[in-house]
């Protein structure tokens, strides 16, 4: 055919846009060479098929669809779906209600049941991007579970969730897959009950989508969503982290999503995922290696006023601790970056305390350490290298390719030198004799195998603050 011919042998009365509720997309057109008008329709296969009363054979000739032929479409579109096709079938009527032909085109193009005439079916593959799979066993290795809600026919969700991953061979679908409607038809009870099961929503509505949202939210899940379209707009705004698509994604859907994902590819989650697993890992390791400092400072301090009426660590001395602490330190633990180690943990609940039983062992026993020793300013340093690993055994794994953490703790040990040795009346310290450097050093190197043994002892999974609490469980 020659398109550009037949664009010019007719002119466009009225344009109706995709309906995510009706399924299907319209253009009212008048033939110019016999000013006939035509409504020409293209949808969802099984829905438009309802609609139409007639059909053109391979020969140009118009039938009446009977129930046989309409069971052979129907048969046709199932095999289509069942091997991943979108189907969508084509169809047109003829105009003769003066009511349908405003040139203003304000008038809604109305479809009489079984009025249409079908021209074809067609069968249009949508493969998965290369990685897709990979990916979702990442995130499904990392705890998340992954979910796919589209408006696609049930056979092709399926066939699609399959090839991707997101359902396993053999799988029983009758609990992980559902309708949209059918979805929405459940009491509020049956929907919390069967929303932690169901993996794939199929002939899904965006108001589908948001109410999925809605209830693993009420059940405490972290929700994310993903999304390109206008109608996605709901579901991403009430998401905890909406991630919209930046090429395909509208401008609806950006403004309503917290992350843009620039590529629009799902492969990209995984590295959104482990970037914020780094992030909040980083700012545990941070506030463990604080927290020993401050409260070891603090009870030395506090004892050593209330039994000598003098305190071992002045004012500027405190500044100085907190200088590094705040700077260097907070540097060093928040530039480390993200691990393959990071995807095997679980998943952290909302509800879940940021300071864990693990982050109390260890910044306990080593600040018990620091306490007994009285010095804390000369062995902080080597503490740092415990807090790069909150629960791993062997703290110097990677530790060559971190070049930011050994340079910025290189620069924390020359201004400690500085500090004791040239800045006497400003910091009110005494100069270390070589002697008393190595005893120094070698007091705070003990702090290494003390992390290796305590990490030895297990800590229950239940929060500390929950043992003290006197609420029953």
């Amino acid at each position: 055919m020659d398109m550009e011919n037949l664009s010019k042998n007719c002119s466009i009365i009225q344009v109706e846009t995709f309906n995510s509720k009706k399924k299907r997309s319209g253009v009212l057109m008048r033939r110019n060479f016999d000013n006939k008008i035509n409504a020409h329709w293209k949808g969802v296969a099984e829905m438009v098929l309802r609609m139409c009363s007639r059909y053109y054979d391979g020969y140009r000739n118009v039938k009446d669809l009977d129930n046989e032929t309409m069971s052979k479409f129907e048969s046709i579109i199932q095999g289509m779906t069942a091997s991943s096709f979108r189907c969508i079938a084509l169809a047109y009527t003829e105009v003769v209600d003066e009511k349908l032909v405003g040139e203003g085109g304000n008038n809604k193009m109305v479809v009489k049941d079984s009025c249409l005439t079908l021209l074809g079916l067609v069968g249009i593959k949508d493969r998965c991007r290369p990685g897709v799979k990979t990916a979702v066993e990442a995130c499904q290795h990392a705890g998340v579970n992954v979910k796919m809600i589209t408006g696609d026919n049930v056979f092709t969700a399926k066939a699609i969730a399959f090839e991707c991953g997101i359902l396993q061979p053999n799988q029983d679908t009758n609990e992980t897959v559902v309708g949209g409607q059918q979805f929405c038809n459940f009491t509020h009870e049956e929907r919390l009950e069967k929303v932690d099961k169901i993996s794939v929503m199929a002939r899904s509505s965006p108001f589908d989508k948001l109410l999925m949202v809605q209830c693993l939210k009420q059940k405490g899940h972290v929700v994310a969503v993903t999304g390109d379209g206008t109608n996605d707009a709901p579901a991403l705004k009430e998401a905890d982290i909406g991630l919209s698509m930046g090429i395909q994604g509208t401008d609806v859907a950006k403004e309503s999503s917290d992350i843009v994902i620039l590529d629009d590819n799902f492969a990209s989650i995984v590295t959104v995922l482990n970037w914020g697993r780094c992030v909040y890992n980083n700012i545990q390791k941070f506030i463990q290696f604080q927290l020993t400092v401050n409260v070891a400072a603090l009870v030395i301090n506090f004892v050593a006023a209330v039994s000598a009426g003098e305190v071992p660590l002045t004012a500027v001395q405190l500044l100085w601790v907190n200088l590094i602490m705040d700077t260097l330190g907070a540097l060093t633990l928040a530039t480390e970056k993200p691990t393959k180690e990071l995807m095997d943990q679980k998943p952290v609940g909302r509800t879940k305390p940021l300071i864990t039983n693990i982050m109390w062992r260890n910044l306990l026993s080593q600040a018990f350490y620091q306490i007994v020793i009285l010095l804390t300013l000369q062995f902080k340093v080597f503490n740092e290298f415990n807090a790069r690993k909150l629960e791993k055994k062997n703290v110097f794994e990677g530790i060559l390719k971190s070049k930011l953490f050994l340079g910025i703790v290189g620069v924390t040990l020359v201004l400690q030198v500085v500090m004791v040795e040239f800045l006497k009346k400003f910091t009110d310290t005494e100069r270390l004799n070589w002697r008393e450097w190595i005893i120094c050093i070698g007091l705070g190197a003990v702090s290494w195998p003390i992390g290796f043994v305590v990490k030895l002892i297990p800590v229950s999974d239940k929060p500390l603050l929950d043992f003290l609490s006197m609420k029953k469980t």
